[in-house]
């Protein structure tokens, strides 16, 4: 068992300490366990909040989310420790054990400050998608931030640190087998790694597609998978219950206001997907639990094309869910269709662990479940049980009144904002190059009059986080985590608590993550399979524990940039 020192606090805010164990390894490894697993298998449910595994618990089936909260190690009170808790920054906070401020992936976009140009996480022109056209039509995604990406090529090279899967491949000469998956790109190659090999589903092609970063050619079984055109079969069908309406904790919410309706698919059970050729078609897939399906197909059929587990060296598979992202944001996570992607995502999971019992068998596999990040209720809904929420615009923001009167302040003439890009805000290139202006000055200027907008809470400048004499909250503490200089705007911003920004590219959307607040922060974390007991702990953990853990199990070690807690539990 464990023992684990006390954790301080550095200057980043990252948590290190130093475990000490009585080794039960056999003679035939140096891994702490009696059993090193032959796979480790990480589940990684896009914008699931801790509270909704359990919230429609009476309802789930025996092998899915019951199976791990009843047989596994539950850590109930985890939280991300950044502040701008999005996609991308969570899954390699997640894959790391790192900080964003140390794994360097700051928000889904940032501007590159070379160019002038907004950058997408993963693109990389380097490297091209194996499919042509594969990436042609993504600006019917309604995910905004894939349209920001200039080229079609992916990689993980933006990341600035190793990942687990990465540890991993190295200890093992190259020989561990690692394999991210996911409907979104970002969420198969921040968990991939740069080792690894990554997959993910092209809207545009209605395929599973990787780059040339990872593979010449897609391998045979890929080729099939696609051939099956498995995506084209829920065409002309519909998303509709799983039970009878009346057994949903919100049968009678079934059409909220502020609902979106995306391009006809409807506020309202059953969900058309339309022809197969329609022009938002991919995109209504991943919008509804057929995401998942599709996302768990590939997966059983890699798990066994790639023979994982199979032999004496461990292996690692990453499955990453992204409808209840989707669906989260176009309904709000309060709402049947949230209700009924649950109860669905609940029968892929335990047809995953089935899956893999069946090929490798649970005994022999790790599986650690968590989640890139939680979600808020809609403000609609908040309202209604008035609970004060709001939405904002900060497209408005260089007209306020207060904004004017600073740059007549400041002798400036032209423009003082430049962008905000979620959650940064950029000051204008002629800022940046006029040095008469008191860089400074401005930014901590600007910062107080941001703050004193309606739903902003508070608005840090770069200077500030550079200086480093911020106050030691945890807010502050969450922003600094997320600070990378290099492609962190001029002027953090945090709103208020359930104020959100609901107008992406025109989409107006029921609810947006990417706070430090509780409900963005809020994730599940379970261990199970492999010799887990089963527990439930209530202290508080953090997700960049995650990668440490993983690593002193197989005796490996840990990411290059991970400084989380090795969780002690998972050891007795």
């Amino acid at each position: 068992m464990p023992v684990l020192n006390n954790a301080k606090a550095l200057s980043l805010g990252l948590l290190i300490v130093a475990p000490c164990f009585t080794s039960q390894a056999n003679s035939a490894d140096h891994s702490p366990v009696k059993h090193k697993p032959k796979l480790i298998l990480q589940v990684t449910v896009d914008q699931l909040r801790g509270d909704l595994p359990t919230r429609y618990y009476d309802r789930l089936g025996k092998g899915g989310f019951k199976y791990l909260w009843e047989q596994g190690l539950v850590y109930a009170n985890a939280h991300h420790a950044h502040a701008n808790t999005e996609t991308i920054v969570g899954h390699t906070t997640l894959a790391t054990g790192a900080q964003p401020s140390v794994h360097g992936m700051v928000g889904n976009l940032w501007l590159d400050r070379a160019t002038g140009l907004t950058t997408y996480n993963i693109e990389d022109p380097n490297y091209k998608l194996l499919s042509k056209g594969a990436d042609v039509n993504e600006k019917t995604e309604i995910d905004p931030t894939q349209k920001a990406a200039k080229v079609e090529g992916r990689s993980p090279a933006a990341i600035r640190v190793t990942t687990f899967g990465d540890e991993l491949k190295a200890n093992s000469n190259g020989k561990a087998k690692v394999y991210g998956v996911s409907i979104k790109d970002r969420g198969a190659v921040a968990m991939a790694g740069h080792g690894g090999k990554a997959f993910w589903f092209s809207k545009a092609s209605g395929e599973f597609v990787t780059s040339n970063y990872y593979f010449d050619d897609y391998p045979q079984w890929v080729k099939d998978w696609n051939a099956k055109k498995i995506p084209q079969s829920y065409a002309d069908t519909t998303w509709s219950l799983l039970h009878e309406k009346s057994s949903y904790l919100f049968a009678d919410s079934d059409d909220r206001a502020w609902e979106t309706d995306l391009a006809g698919f409807g506020r309202t059970f059953p969900h058309p997907y339309g022809a197969a050729d329609g022009k938002y078609y991919t995109t209504m897939l991943t919008t509804s639990p057929a995401g998942d399906e599709i996302t768990l197909d590939f997966a059983k059929t890699l798990l066994v094309a790639e023979q994982l587990g199979k032999d004496d060296v461990t292996d690692y598979l990453s499955v990453s869910f992204s409808s209840t992202d989707y669906v989260g944001h176009l309904f709000g996570p309060s709402s049947l269709e949230a209700e009924d992607n649950i109860l669905r995502l609940d029968r892929r999971l335990a047809e995953l662990f089935e899956a893999v019992d069946q090929h490798v068998g649970l005994k022999n596999t790790l599986i650690v479940l968590s989640a890139d990040h939680g979600g808020p209720d809609t403000p609609g809904y908040l309202k209604s049980l008035n609970i004060p929420a709001g939405y904002i615009d900060p497209a408005s923001w260089s007209k306020e009144e207060a904004i004017v009167r600073l740059k007549k302040q400041f002798n400036i003439h032209g423009k003082l904002i430049e962008k905000y890009e979620h959650p940064y805000l950029y000051l204008s290139k002629s800022i940046i190059a006029n040095k008469e202006i008191d860089r400074q000055a401005l930014e901590e200027a600007l910062s107080k009059e941001l703050a004193s907008l309606p739903g902003v809470s508070m608005a840090v400048s770069s200077k500030a986080l550079q200086r480093g004499n911020l106050p030691e909250t945890p807010l502050y503490r969450a922003v600094r985590n997320n600070f990378y200089a290099p492609r962190s705007g001029d002027i953090y911003i945090v709103f208020e608590p359930n104020w959100f920004i609901n107008s992406f590219d025109g989409l107006v959307v029921a609810s947006s993550h990417g706070s430090p607040w509780r409900y963005d922060s809020f994730v599940p974390l379970v261990f199970a399979g492999s010799d887990i007991g089963s527990a439930h702990v209530t202290r508080q953990v953090y997700t960049v524990d995650i990668a440490s853990t993983l690593a002193a199990y197989l005796g490996i070690k840990p990411p290059s940039g991970a400084f989380g807690q090795v969780l002690g539990e998972v050891f007795e």
